[in-house]
């Protein structure tokens, strides 16, 4: 029996810096082709990882293989890989021609075989008459692409993307990030984003892997991160989510505050009569009603217009020490009911695709565990 052998396959790395760990035991297999974004807050761990796949931060122990290789200690440039910076990294002394050609003639590459491959790539990226152009006659955008050029002329088998987009405006960051996702697509090139933009991550990657200190969280689509996320630390750093103290009353009933609801199915727990829980809803899940009946009575403490819908914040009229809950609501649902900050108002919550976590108060910390 014969097991393909993932692309990329990193087995429990692990990384120090002095006294601090910033990989506890990563393990995680990427096949040929995909798009992977490594999603988390500063400090979780994702540019290590990326730096110790590119050779650039070895690692203090465990093991990477690259297409059936073991490169975990090699140098740099004795692995297939590219790599695009935040910064862009670009030679300023050096035309947008010579930024590209550079690598293929350091590979040997003739001068006429590396400027044939140059206008490819320049007419790819969009950009076929800035060859002689230098980067400080580019804009943000356009020097990205250029450094994308440079990194995929050489053929790779995987381009690292360190925060490549975070640099540019919000307008060129969504224009580029299709570009991107286009051309990986295209090339077939197997892809490691690190972003803590969870846009980015969500609309780009085939899967995502979501980091929080030193340890990998979930591995999923975004489908599955967003929707079945595995951990209270997902439920709150991808997308918005409320987080709604509650109790089991009973085999059909749910406590929150003075308020009895219809007991919800929830996907990633069995509840108990007794059980105390944080009810994790998205704003979207959550309906403003006019029925008094199975409902929570709320005070509006703020509205946010956002285009497509309102943001309106709002407390439980019976637990005011509570955290706020967020509701996002279609514009016309706003002004047809006429929803306005002090307003009194209920709101229903979705019965199905709701999740349940520990109470942070009572959650049992890794520490404790141990």
């Amino acid at each position: 029996m014969t097991t393909t052998q993932p692309y990329l396959d990193i087995q429990n790395v692990v990384k120090h810096f002095g006294q601090f760990t910033a990989l506890k035991q990563i393990s995680l297999a990427i096949e040929k082709g995909e798009f992977i974004c490594f999603l988390g807050p500063s400090g979780c761990g994702k540019t290590t990882l990326l730096r110790a796949i590119a050779g650039l931060d070895l690692p203090s122990s465990g093991h990477i293989y690259q297409n059936r290789q073991e490169t975990t200690f090699l140098p740099p440039e004795k692995r297939d890989f590219g790599i695009v910076f935040q910064s862009y990294a670009l030679f300023p002394n050096l035309t947008v021609q010579e930024n590209i050609a550079i690598g293929l003639k350091n590979q040997g590459m003739s001068n006429h075989d590396a400027l044939a491959k140059v206008e490819y790539w320049l007419a790819t990226i969009g950009l076929p008459t800035s060859g002689e152009k230098y980067p400080n006659q580019l804009s943000g955008g356009q020097q990205q692409r250029v450094a994308l050029a440079r990194a995929l002329a050489l053929s790779p088998g995987l381009l690292l993307l360190d925060e490549p987009l975070s640099a540019l405006d919000a307008k060129v960051r969504v224009h580029l990030r299709d570009e991107i996702c286009n051309l990986q697509r295209k090339l077939g090139i197997t892809t490691i984003m690190v972003t803590h933009d969870q846009d980015e991550a969500l609309s780009m990657a085939d899967r995502i892997v979501v980091m929080n200190h030193g340890v990998i969280e979930q591995v999923g689509t975004p489908q599955e991160i967003y929707q079945q996320p595995a951990t209270r630390f997902v439920a709150e750093f991808v997308g918005c989510m409320n987080f709604i103290e509650c109790s089991v009353a009973s085999d059909v009933q749910l406590r929150v505050a003075e308020t009895l609801l219809p007991l919800p199915q929830l996907t990633n727990r069995e509840l108990r009569r007794g059980d105390r829980f944080d009810l994790a809803v998205r704003p979207q899940q959550i309906q403003f009603v006019d029925s008094y009946s199975k409902t929570l009575p709320v005070r509006i403490i703020a509205k946010e217009f956002l285009g497509a819908f309102f943001r309106v914040d709002c407390v439980l009229q019976n637990d005011s020490g509570a955290a706020p809950i967020v509701v996002d609501v279609p514009v016309d649902v706003v002004e047809r009911l006429n929803i306005a900050i002090g307003d009194i108002r209920y709101i229903a919550l979705a019965q199905q695709g709701l999740h349940g976590f520990d109470c942070q108060n009572y959650a049992v910390s890794d520490e404790q565990a141990a």
